[in-house]
């Protein structure tokens, strides 16, 4: 499976790879397919549209779009497409991202996106969401999905066991 792209992600800039490079590590962490590019809504729509339909014949399941200020490509997207599209809103300079998060957000009735929070911690979690789409369907991504949950339990465990041994200010020393 991880040979198809069962997620089509897009940024409208290679300014906001960094940030979708936390979509893209829990993406493989899990072994799920994907496939990247650059497309703006504004700069390259044709590019946008054909890529959408492209990904769509390949069997995409999910699409995952990155966007900052106007952040109009989720939107962009859904209207090209019936599969889901989540938005990560971009931090950017003058409104933190804020500008980002309203424009993904307020999608008119009919042309649903889900939106996640700014920047690298939405980005992980649009490709935890995309992995919990797809486990409806993939037995093995919702079995990546379990090892990765348990983990997340073994590691609060952890800190919560070091926290009682030491106690706080021995703890917040070992940080």
């Amino acid at each position: 499976m991880k040979d198809k792209a069962l997620v089509g992600i897009v940024v409208g800039s290679d300014s906001d790879l960094p940030v979708l490079q936390e979509t893209v590590n829990i993406l493989d962490y899990l072994g799920v397919g994907y496939d990247l590019t650059i497309a703006s809504a504004h700069r390259s729509p044709a590019r946008v549209r054909e890529w959408v339909k492209s990904m769509e014949k390949r069997g995409t399941e999910v699409f995952i779009a990155g966007a900052g200020g106007a952040a109009h490509l989720p939107g962009v997207i859904a209207a090209e497409t019936i599969l889901p599209v989540i938005g990560i809103p971009m931090p950017t300079l003058y409104f933190s991202g804020q500008d980002s998060l309203y424009s993904i957000v307020q999608m008119p009735s009919g042309v649903p996106v889900a939106a996640m929070a700014v920047g690298k911690g939405g980005a992980t979690n649009a490709g935890l969401f995309a992995a919990q789409i797809l486990a409806l369907k993939y037995d093995n991504v919702a079995a990546a999905l379990k090892k990765f949950r348990a983990e997340l339990y073994q590691g609060v465990e952890k800190k919560s066991a070091k926290l009682e041994q030491l106690g706080i200010d021995k703890y917040i020393e070992t940080m």
